[in-house]
């Protein structure tokens, strides 16, 4: 198996920090970020945290300028940091609309661009970003959000069409409603009547996207591109 090293946005918790952790376990080298300073509760050598604003395009050139000089330039891009900042239109504040396309689409234009150069340089590169059911089928009270993911598919889509001759594959992942912090503010009743509209009748895991990322960062998926695909156990339909 060829050693993979893999960058990881927004791995402090949820679908970030699974991804991080499943990757690190099998012996690929991970540097998983956030936007805090944090840790990882698993103590591996080739699991690495660090501090970034993946906002701040001076912080990300400094990060590049400390993984080059250690030899550890990703191969394997996961956007994964992203933020929700929900309001009803009439009543959204523009720091709410700013904001979350900063992080959700922006941000991860920011670091694609970064480490691009790397991956075409070398012929092979695995882009991978995880998007949101909300960007296929709209979400009332998330306009913001669900317009910078619904971006992010038309961000997927072209930046493949440029790098397919180049050994690169990018690909976006959907994920329906999953058991995190981001769900974890509604009360039963709520998630009771979102799982009505589920035909699996239940919330996914991280597992489940984790799961879908190994598989797209692999060789397997060598012939895949351009694709966004839902995990979310069939509210949408493509």
């Amino acid at each position: 198996m060829i050693k993979k090293i893999i960058f990881i946005s927004g791995a402090s918790r949820g679908i970030g920090l699974s991804i991080a952790n499943y990757f690190a376990e099998i012996g690929h080298t991970v540097i998983g970020t956030s936007r805090s300073d944090f840790q990882f509760e698993k103590k591996l050598p080739n699991l690495m945290s660090y501090k970034l604003d993946i906002n701040c395009r001076e912080s990300i050139q400094s990060c590049i300028k400390y993984l080059k000089r250690e030899e550890m330039l990703p191969n394997i891009l996961i956007n994964n940091a992203g933020i929700t900042s929900d309001q009803i239109f009439l009543r959204m504040k523009d720091e709410q609309w700013d904001d979350v396309i900063a992080t959700n689409l922006t941000g991860t234009f920011n670091l694609t661009k970064a480490f691009t150069k790397n991956m075409v340089k070398n012929k092979f590169g695995r882009i991978i970003n995880i998007s949101s059911v909300a960007g296929l089928m709209g979400n009332a009270g998330q306009v913001n959000y669900a317009s910078a993911k619904a971006g992010l598919g038309g961000f997927t889509k072209s930046l493949a069409k440029e790098l397919g001759s180049r050994g690169i594959t990018v690909n976006s992942i959907a994920p329906g409603f999953i058991e995190t912090d981001m769900t974890s503010f509604l009360n039963n009743d709520a998630k009771n009547n979102i799982m009505k509209t589920i035909p699996l009748k239940r919330f996914g895991i991280v597992d489940d996207i984790t799961n879908a990322v190994s598989f797209l960062a692999s060789d397997e998926a060598q012939y895949i591109t351009g694709q966004t695909i839902s995990i979310d156990g069939g509210l949408f339909m493509h």
